[in-house]
């Protein structure tokens, strides 16, 4: 298995993990009367801990070379890059956002490098016969 394919999936399980730890903070958050209503932190605790709960179980597939998650890891990648656009501009976080987007294209660059594309396809491979 090449190596960009083991750094791409390091990277998309590290994004799934943060997004899962995230959907634990605001669990927490939600329980301890940090939030408007109990229902609006568990519901959006649910809604991240369901989304990049499959980004991560993405990024663990690519690390063992399991093609499926490839697909997976690039859409999250995608829909990341206007939430960097959105960081740079109107949020005005400009290194989070350049942070976001770096990782994002880094991790694009590592999907779709000719050793990754190669290994994804070599089931796919005409017969030599």
């Amino acid at each position: 298995m090449p190596l960009t394919l083991r750094v791409a999936g390091g990277l998309v399980a590290l994004e799934g993990a943060a997004g899962v730890v995230t959907a634990i903070v605001l669990v927490i958050r939600a329980f301890t009367g940090h939030d408007q209503s109990v229902a609006s932190g568990v519901g959006t605790a649910l809604w991240f801990g369901i989304l990049f709960g499959g980004v991560l179980a993405a990024g663990v597939a690519l690390g063992f070379g399991k093609r499926w998650g490839r697909a997976i890891a690039v859409i999250a990648q995608v829909l990341f890059l206007p939430v960097a656009w959105s960081l740079l501009t109107d949020s005005h976080q400009p290194v989070w956002g350049t942070l976001l987007a770096a990782l994002s294209v880094g991790t694009l660059a590592a999907l779709f490098a000719p050793a990754s594309s190669a290994y994804m396809a070599r089931d796919y491979a005409a017969d030599a016969d």
